[in-house]
């Protein structure tokens, strides 16, 4: 019932089967009273529509933070069908959610395995034939030997974001997707929200992109394909990416320390580009990088299928919801 975030305001979520959640003022609880004649997952759904989601917006006051108020939102209109419609056209988007939730699953599993064998080779130091290789003393504790403490400029490439003039965006996909930001960040990659016809850094297809101000600093993802980097982010690129994907991940609690400004904490390129990393040895990082850079390309794959799935579920539900499209046309979601 707050807008905490930008979009956030009017959007709803159901309680899984088990667990027990508890709320604060921030949230409102919608509950079915009379089971008869609405069903729980239709109504969820329903919250999520346009028509509904606009209601709420334009229910909401406030000047710096706006909020709604549980009579306002049980002011809301809605169109609602037969008991048995509701469930068909519920039936048809959970499938959908079911299908994003199984692609999620499956990225979670690879990435933990991905961070296992990192843990496993560069932090416990017990990588293949790590038997042959006595520690030695570094400048960051003992090491393996052979291995090396580089500057992350030196193992990898930064990139410092630099924006292009504003005269140059726009949001009808002319020119190169600029990345400025969380707003440009999906939950895993970049996601495409304004262009520029200007660009001027550029981060390619599998690069990590790193915000580097303010109170973001730190929050990542990687990047989908060719983009220009704002001034609110850099991009980070490797011979070895996976490596340092993770390297990054597993240093960032360090990182986040030496950031600079106190009201307004940012990274500087030479912050970034002078600290000490650990280095191993190339063959090491190429073993890795064939074992490791397979899970990531799924990753990309299973991300990609999940906006496929969001993207036909959201054209769907509002097409659902007015009738437009039947459920009892037997529309093929599954493979839609």
């Amino acid at each position: 019932m707050t807008e905490q975030a930008e979009g956030l305001l009017g959007s709803s979520a159901i309680i899984p089967r088990s667990g027990l959640y508890l709320h604060n003022q921030r949230l409102g609880l919608v509950q079915i009273l009379d089971r008869l004649q609405a069903d729980q997952h239709f109504v969820y759904y329903l919250f999520n529509s346009k028509p509904v989601r606009q209601q709420i917006r334009g229910s909401a006051s406030g000047v710096k933070i706006r909020h709604t108020a549980p009579s306002r939102i049980a002011d809301v209109k809605v169109s609602v069908p037969p008991l048995p419609m509701q469930q068909r056209i519920a039936g048809i988007l959970s499938a959908y959610d079911e299908l994003i939730e199984n692609s999620q699953r499956r990225i979670r599993i690879l990435e933990t395995m991905a961070r296992a064998l990192y843990r496993e080779w560069f932090v416990l130091f017990r990588f293949p034939g790590h038997e042959n290789h006595p520690c030695v003393a570094s400048s960051l504790g003992d090491i393996p030997q052979g291995w090396e403490v580089k500057a992350l400029g030196v193992v990898a490439t930064i990139t410092m974001g630099l924006s292009p003039k504003g005269d140059t965006y726009n949001d009808v996909r002319v020119g190169t997707p600029l990345v400025n930001g969380p707003v440009e960040f999906g939950d895993r990659f970049t996601k495409q929200v304004k262009w520029t016809t200007a660009p001027t850094k550029l981060c390619g297809e599998g690069d990590l992109v790193v915000c580097v101000r303010g109170s973001t600093t730190g929050k990542y993802v990687k990047s989908d394909g060719v983009y220009c980097l704002g001034r609110g982010v850099c991009g980070i690129s490797s011979k070895y990416q996976c490596f340092i994907d993770l390297l990054f991940e597993n240093e960032l609690p360090t990182l986040l320390g030496q950031t600079s400004g106190s009201t307004f904490p940012s990274w500087t390129g030479p912050i970034l580009k002078s600290y000490p990393v650990l280095s191993p040895p190339p063959g090491l990082l190429a073993r890795f990088e064939a074992t490791v850079q397979p899970m990531s390309k799924a990753v990309l794959r299973y991300s990609q299928q999940i906006q496929n799935l969001r993207r036909t579920r959201d054209l769907l539900l509002p097409r659902l919801l007015s009738g437009e499209i039947s459920p009892s046309t037997g529309y093929d979601y599954a493979n839609s």
